[in-house]
């Protein structure tokens, strides 16, 4: 019998206590260990018994590749299908196995649930969706930073401005939000990410009702490709992904002792390969300014499937939309877009203009501008700086229309029967987080120790 471990396996410590770093970073991992590593039971244990990990050292152990890994060092992978034949061959009884992330691969794991379970009835739904929670009022507002805050707010608004527009006949119709993000999910469907699910109060304009509304706000495509792209066929995808960082501050002002006071968040980009010929691609990042930030060139080795840099961009990055592009000797093979999202929740603070000089690095690239045929710098500077000057409404309209490009909204729904009678109920749809899970169901045990 194979079970599924709730969280990462760690092997049994000895009868000796563990360093308190360690325990503070891997805690999880290594808790239990230790306290039963320094029980009565200590001579008894059995280190790496029963179970089997999904290593694969080539990816698990180079920082390269430490956006499928845990961290920049040795880290198993997560299970996928093609790696269940490692749990198929062994000749060990094995109870444990790992890793097994939803949100990297479901399938793996309804390949095993459905071994263990059985199958599930003809026509259930939700069997290849996945919701992971990011966000809960509970949790308290500051668990939510700048930037979430002010994306999921305009969902809000563009779906209440779309559903008013849709229904303009209906007074009912006309709402607006009220406080702050209830919940936000991840949606999962197929193992392709399709958007965020937040749920937030609204109320009509002249009421005081309440009701709650769930949106679905889903991601555009942004990345395109060139015709005749002969060794550059290798190139799959590109993107850009933002990862965040806390910074240790001295305590000061708001910061306290042992708080994370500041919240950097770093755009990477990422560009995955098929198999084929060496090559070498040049990357430009290009601001809204019509500004080069930063160019570089990489290797891509004939077995890679990966390839990335985060290029160290000074801050403040100019908000509004940027274009990353791949280049061979200096002619377009493929551009993604990303956003920089201007905040309308800092504060009160007025938006900032960019980083000092237009400099994102230390060396300029203006030179480059006419290489790459770029628009004009003056007007889109202008209207970069004018646009760092708004605030209040006309501010989130510019927001607004700039999550437009890159987000459209998909459904809505309500958690009870809503006023606006075009509006369903989210128990009766697939895709919200309030919508049945059949996975996440549990019934008495049968006879022959199968759930279903």
């Amino acid at each position: 019998t194979l079970w599924l471990e709730p969280a990462y396996f760690f092997p049994l410590f000895s009868c000796s206590l563990v360093c308190l770093v360690f325990i503070f970073y891997l805690s999880s991992q290594s808790f239990f260990h230790t306290v039963l590593g320094n029980s009565h039971m200590c001579e008894t244990l059995v280190d790496n018994n029963l179970r089997v990990t999904n290593w694969n050292r080539k990816l698990g152990c180079k920082c390269q590749y430490k956006h499928i890994v845990d961290w920049c060092g040795c880290s198993p992978n997560d299970f996928k299908p093609q790696d269940l034949i490692r749990i198929q061959q062994l000749t060990r009884p094995t109870f444990f196995a790992r890793k097994f992330e939803s949100t990297v691969n479901q399938e793996a794991i309804d390949i095993l649930d459905t071994h263990l379970y059985g199958q599930y009835a003809p026509g259930t739904v939700a069997i290849k969706a996945y919701w992971e929670s990011m966000f809960e009022l509970l949790d308290g507002v500051g668990s939510l930073g700048d930037v979430a805050l002010t994306a999921y707010s305009s969902f809000f608004r563009l779906t209440l401005k779309g559903l008013m527009t849709s229904q303009s006949k209906t007074e009912a119709c006309r709402l607006e939000p009220v406080g702050y993000p209830l919940s936000v999910n991840l949606y999962f469907y197929d193992d392709r990410f399709q958007g965020y699910l937040v749920r937030q109060n609204v109320q009509a304009a002249e009421s005081k009702e309440r009701e709650t509304l769930e949106l679905w706000a889903m991601p555009q495509a942004t990345l395109t490709f060139e015709t005749n792209l002969k060794e550059f066929e290798r190139l799959k995808n590109l993107e850009v992904r933002m990862l965040h960082f806390l910074i240790w501050m001295i305590p000061q002002q708001n910061c306290s002792m042992r708080t994370f006071c500041l919240t950097v968040y770093e755009p990477l980009a990422v560009q995955k390969w098929a198999p084929g010929p060496n090559l070498t691609a040049t990357i430009v990042w290009i601001d809204p300014a019509q500004v080069v930030a930063a160019s570089y060139d990489i290797a891509v080795e004939m077995d890679a499937e990966y390839t990335q840099y985060k290029p160290p961009l000074q801050h403040p990055l100019r908000p509004g939309t940027w274009t990353v592009r791949v280049l061979k000797q200096w002619k377009r093979v493929a551009e993604v877009r990303f956003l920089v999202m201007p905040l309308t929740f800092n504060n009160k603070e007025p938006l900032r203009r960019g980083p000092p000089g237009n400099l994102y690095l230390d060396q300029s690239f203006h030179q480059l501008s006419s290489v790459l045929k770029l628009p004009p710098q003056e007007p889109a500077m202008q209207v970069a700086q004018r646009n760092a000057q708004l605030v209040g409404q006309h501010l989130e309209a510019w927001v607004d229309s700039l999550v437009g490009t890159f987000w459209v909204i998909g459904d809505l729904c309500s958690t009870k029967t809503s006023s606006c009678p075009v509006v369903g109920l989210c128990s009766k749809t697939t895709w919200s987080s309030l919508s049945p899970d059949p996975k996440s169901e549990l019934g008495p045990v049968k006879s022959d120790g199968r759930i279903r």
